[in-house]
């Protein structure tokens, strides 16, 4: 995906200094969180969107952008990603889960291709995929009860830089 690149880095940065690709939160009904991960040196190793799309009653989806090296990326094998894992826990959803299968397809996100991996859950309402960036981010989709479908690539854009910045 040659429009992403990584943002030129200050000594603290105020956000992230990769591009966050995600849904425009203009473009959602409902609330939007955004979280940081941060490094002991100050800087960012990951970011998070919370999508509420049910009113108040919890998280529909969760986005993660982890860049290389972001501690959040190593789980143990069979283990389901941190943004699964932070789905789960805003959702009180206590029983353990676990990547039961992956698969890998093909994915168009306008000119670019993306390979996708599925994650297959044993907890059957969670939806997972993921895919690597050109700029080796790692981007993560979970979502409660409700598929990911192709449909949702065509709407993940870089977010404004400014939305992350502490005011």
């Amino acid at each position: 995906m040659a429009f992403l690149r990584r943002r030129s880095s200050a000594a603290k940065p105020a956000g992230p200094d990769f591009d966050v690709l995600a849904m425009d939160p203009g473009d959602w009904p409902g609330d939007l969180g955004a979280g940081l991960l941060p490094g002991p040196d100050g800087s960012c190793q990951g970011v998070f969107l919370r999508y509420d799309l049910f009113g108040g009653r919890g998280p529909a989806m969760i986005i993660g952008n982890l860049p290389e090296g972001s501690p959040a990326r190593d789980v143990p094998e069979g283990q389901p990603p941190f943004e699964v894992a932070q789905l789960l826990l805003a959702l009180e959803h206590e029983e353990p889960v676990t990547v039961t299968e992956v698969e890998d397809a093909p994915v168009m996100q306008g000119d670019n291709l993306l390979i996708v991996r599925r994650l297959k859950l044993s907890e059957g309402r969670v939806s997972c995929v993921q895919f690597d960036r050109s700029d080796h981010v790692l981007v993560t989709i979970a979502a409660w009860d409700r598929p990911i479908s192709e449909d949702l690539y065509a709407l993940l854009k870089p977010l404004p830089a400014e939305l992350f910045q502490q005011g």
